[in-house]
């Protein structure tokens, strides 16, 4: 009874945290339909560091056959309660970080999931703080869960479109569409730095623009696909303060292609606002960074405040 109250104090003690911390990472609430997921791949389950996450289950769990592999040093040791599994990283994980956790229920069945980190940019990474575990859709509470998250995926859908209608009218995204068709004498920048370099598999020349009296900064970068077999194209562009804590920045992008393909160029734009570049500390150097598809930093591109000053 003693480690059983032991074990409450410690799961509302992680949560008070959880709280306090979610009010920066916004955690999010999600249904897993395990009848949905390959039975040779456990679903995933996103954490992030010093924030609680929560799988609730159908029915209870054995604490004796419940467990992490390679948890030490990463992870406070796992809870289980009832019908309740709590997991608490002790810092932040990369989305190569992958721990498999074994959930066994009292009945016997084992659940096995894959914790690690979204793939999403650093400052924007979705962090599970409450997963409720279902079988299959058939039970009430699985129906209730799934039109939630309908109707979640409804909202975010809304809030896409509202931001593609509101770049429609951003003059930064007007820039970024003129420079990454070329139409570069249309737009009100003069070029500060100009230079070349390969990676082996991608040509680039990368061209660092200053606004003329607008308070903008521009990069375009050309690239050629020359020895890669499969079309190139972009999984995530990011601009931040720096790279230490990766403060996430606005920034209007463009390209003139979706893809790549082996043989072929396209043009990639950039454009960022003065006030991208302020800071508590007055204006800052940030840091332009590219990724391709399967995830390997592309280009990466220092931004001078001077750029935006002149």
């Amino acid at each position: 009874m003693r480690k059983r109250l032991l074990l409450r104090s410690t799961l509302l003690l992680v949560l008070v945290t959880a709280v306090a911390v979610a009010k920066v990472r916004e955690p999010i609430e999600r249904a897993l339909i395990l009848s949905e997921h390959p039975r040779n791949e456990a679903p995933r389950v996103y954490v992030g560091g010093r924030i609680a996450t929560l799988l609730r289950l159908e029915k209870p769990c054995d604490s004796g056959r419940t467990a992490m592999l390679g948890w030490e040093g990463h992870f406070e040791p796992v809870v289980c309660v009832g019908r309740w599994v709590l997991l608490y990283p002790l810092r932040d994980l990369t989305p190569e970080d992958r721990f498999l956790l074994r959930v066994t229920l009292t009945d016997g069945t084992e659940l096995p999931f894959i914790v690690t980190s979204h793939e999403q940019s650093y400052g924007d990474r979705e962090v599970d703080q409450q997963v409720e575990v279902f079988a299959s859709r058939e039970g009430y509470d699985a129906v209730l869960a799934s039109l939630y998250r309908a109707l979640q995926s409804e909202r975010e859908l809304r809030a896409q479109v509202e931001r593609y209608q509101k770049e429609e009218n951003s003059i930064d995204h007007a820039y970024a569409t003129l420079l990454a068709n070329g139409v570069v004498k249309q737009a009100p920048f003069r070029r500060k730095i100009s230079y070349e370099l390969s990676d082996g598999d991608v040509d680039m020349k990368v061209e660092i623009l200053s606004g003329k009296g607008n308070g903008k900064a521009a990069v375009v970068v050309q690239l050629a696909n020359t020895h890669r077999d499969e079309p190139w194209t972009l999984k995530e562009a990011r601009v931040s303060s720096d790279l230490t804590s990766r403060t996430a920045r606005p920034f209007a992008l463009r390209m003139n292609r979706a893809e790549i393909v082996s043989g072929a160029s396209g043009t990639l734009a950039v454009v960022v606002d003065k006030s991208a570049f302020v800071s508590e500390k007055g204006m800052v150097s940030l840091v332009l960074e590219i990724f391709r598809d399967d995830g390997l930093q592309q280009l990466s591109v220092l931004l001078d405040p001077r750029l935006v000053q002149e």
